[in-house]
């Protein structure tokens, strides 16, 4: 038997890159215990509960996004909310929860489809920002605002619902 380690997702909006081409599926791996206690260190970050050692602790575990080979902080400091509450879900279950948690991820993300608002981004040159395709082709935005994260899932027996926690759990000081 062989241990997986890396994982792949899809990002429920994506990642807009400064071309206006969207990324929405990468590939994570496990995280090491390196890969928690190095952002510590990083002079930027105030404490375990300073919100950029998320930001921090998922550019060193995301490996791939879309066509980008690299991911930085840059990209993850880039996302939309919900593709970063999205991160923060995936790392926790596949560090932290089980292959029936996993399973009830990847349901929950496949029977909600995108969310409200997600259209191909079209790059308009020397006009501005990447525009939504929808604008050029009429399209209506869908009037159901449920979110894709707060839609839970049931697979064997367990329901899985995303948290709202602010970021990816660290070990408290006193437990050192």
């Amino acid at each position: 038997m062989s241990l997986q380690t890396r994982y792949d997702f899809t990002l429920p909006r994506g990642y807009v890159d400064a071309n206006g081409q969207v990324h929405r599926n990468g590939t994570m791996r496990l995280a090491t215990a390196r890969d928690e206690l190095e952002p510590l260190r990083d002079p930027s970050v105030q404490g375990p509960d300073d919100p950029r050692l998320t930001v921090l602790v998922l550019a060193r575990v995301v490996e791939r996004l879309g066509a980008l080979e690299l991911v930085t902080t840059y990209e993850i400091e880039g996302l939309f909310a919900a593709d970063l509450a999205f991160l923060q879900d995936f790392y926790g279950v596949i560090n932290f929860g089980s292959q029936d948690e996993y399973e009830a991820l990847l349901e929950a993300q496949e029977r909600s489809g995108p969310l409200p608002g997600t259209v191909p981004v079209v790059a308009v040159a020397d006009v501005g920002p990447a525009v939504p395709a929808a604008a050029f082709s009429g399209g209506d935005e869908p009037e159901d605002e449920t979110s894709a994260l707060s839609m839970p899932a049931v697979v064997s027996g367990r329901t899985y619902q995303p948290s709202s926690r602010a970021g990816v759990e660290e070990i408290p000081n006193g437990g050192r």
